[in-house]
């Protein structure tokens, strides 16, 4: 023999064939491994520091000779610098700083060495066992007071402000089991709604905060809130028990105070009016009715002319039946206002068609304004004879009659004409074709022109005869000239 064996190999140094086969070194790792079963174990399954790195690849007798004494350290293993990534148990955090043999005790295989946290720290589980044993689900390396424990992977995450509330806050008295879940366990105290809305919290409410609502009004119910009703308050709807009570989704049964029309418009509030305030009406009352509202009629308020029930009411679409009471017209034009007049308003134009009248407007009357010849709204009351408008007018001072038109026409006094001997029944010839019209008709005539044809009745202060050959001058005179005498 080279010499003695070790220690742990001196009951077989005798048998030389436990660990060498006669001219085959190749087979002595197999029969190495076939003693050290944990070791060759390790060598298979890659883990440990037999199995790892290179290790792994060279022959055993490389770390590990015999036959150098009882007392020879064939491990070799120098403390100072072992790595310990080598094996299966990386050394982290606090544990990088632990003295080896706070893990390895002395008498011990280095293998022996305990690896679940418990079997070194069970005397400083604050827990007290009530959580089990797998301390890494929370803790790591670093300290006992780094936690790394992902309440995800519990059937009840954490969000938002949970993330940051203690764990000691929900877990009283390190009670990790049968913890409830439901919000009102730990928030009832927070409940404003005094219970009211029940304990499903999280139907309204999130982690984020009691003010954060993720309660979805139009989604979650058949009520959508919208304008003004975005800012109530839940309680001034629901004044009761949320799951207890229906609320009734009539406008009116939350607005009957605000009903300005005291119910004879009905209860479809929402035919008129808006939730953005009762001031925004949608009515289209063109659409849904026979009359739209145009002009000034967009700006009267529906009680002017609804002042029954809505509903119930039959409205006459006439104009008179609203306005006769402010005709001034005093009916003299009929009752169908919008031959004139339109829903801009009474004064603004007014389409009547006065050449439709016995009075059409020719001429200067054309331009003149209404009020000239209608003193009054009582357009009837008006007058057609001239005289009745021009009087003051009247060169004539009536000796001419009250006939006007007889020889001017409305495009101005001094565009007369008149035709004596067309118009009436006494001729013009001779001297008298060139006369002024006063030089006969020198008296008023303002109740008719009714004048003698009869030359005496003009010519007697002419008469050399003294009327001694009578009244009918004619007979021997002609209008030529009194001296000119044509007896026939």
């Amino acid at each position: 023999m080279p010499g003695q064996v070790i220690e742990g190999h001196a009951k077989y140094e005798d048998e030389c064939n436990r660990c060498h086969k006669s001219f085959s070194k190749e087979s002595q790792n197999r029969m190495c491994r076939d003693c050290h079963e944990n070791v060759d174990a390790d060598i298979r399954l890659t883990q440990g520091i037999h199995g790892k790195g290179k290790a792994r690849d060279i022959d055993c007798n490389y770390c590990h000779t015999d036959h150098k004494g009882r007392d020879a350290d064939i491990i070799q293993m120098d403390i100072e610098t072992f790595d310990h990534d080598g094996t299966d148990y990386l050394l982290k955090g606090a544990h990088i700083r632990t003295n080896c043999t706070a893990c390895h005790v002395p008498g011990k295989k280095y293998r022996e060495a305990p690896k679940n946290c418990v079997d070194c720290h069970e005397e400083n589980d604050a827990h007290k066992g009530r959580l089990g044993e797998k301390c890494a689900d929370c803790h790591d390396e670093r300290s006992w007071v780094s936690q790394e424990f992902d309440h995800d992977a519990t059937d009840f995450m954490l969000k938002e402000k949970h993330v940051d509330v203690a764990c000691n806050i929900c877990h009283v008295n390190q009670k990790y089991k049968d913890i409830p879940k439901e919000c009102h366990v730990c928030h009832g105290v927070n409940d404003v709604h005094a219970g009211r809305y029940g304990s499903k919290c999280n139907e309204c409410h999130s982690e984020a905060g009691w003010d954060r609502t993720r309660f979805d009004h139009g989604r979650d119910t058949e009520y959508p809130l919208e304008g003004k009703h975005r800012g109530v308050k839940c309680d001034v709807c629901h004044t009761g028990n949320l799951h207890d009570k229906k609320l009734d989704r009539e406008c009116i049964s939350c607005h009957r105070g605000d009903d300005g029309h005291s119910g004879r418009y009905g209860r479809k509030c929402q035919s008129c009016h808006e939730p953005s305030g009762w001031d925004e009406g949608k009515y289209d009352h063109a659409v849904k009715t026979k009359f739209p509202l145009r002009g000034m009629h967009q700006d009267v308020s529906c009680a002017s002319c609804h002042r029954g029930e809505a509903y119930e009411e039959k409205l006459a679409l006439d104009c008179f039946s609203c306005h006769g009471q402010n005709d001034v017209h005093k009916g003299q034009e009929g009752e169908q206002c919008e031959q004139c007049h339109d829903e801009e308003g009474w004064g603004d134009r007014v389409r009547f068609e006065h050449d439709m009248t016995s009075f059409p407007l020719l001429g200067l009357h054309a331009v003149t304004p209404c009020e000239e010849c209608h003193l009054n709204a009582e357009f009837k009351m008006a007058v057609s004879d001239c005289s009745v408008c021009h009087q003051p007018d009247d060169v004539h001072e009536l000796r001419l009659g009250q006939r006007c038109d007889l020889c001017h026409n409305p495009n101005g006094w001094p565009l007369w004409e008149f035709d004596h001997n067309e118009q009436t029944d006494y001729s013009l010839d001779g001297s008298h074709e060139g006369l002024d019209c006063l030089s006969c008709h020198d008296r008023d005539a303002s109740q008719g022109i009714n004048m003698s044809t009869m030359c005496a009745d003009c010519h007697r202060e002419d008469d050399v005869h003294d009327g001694q050959f009578g009244r009918y001058c004619d007979r021997c005179h002609i209008t030529q000239s009194f001296d000119v005498v044509e007896i026939r």
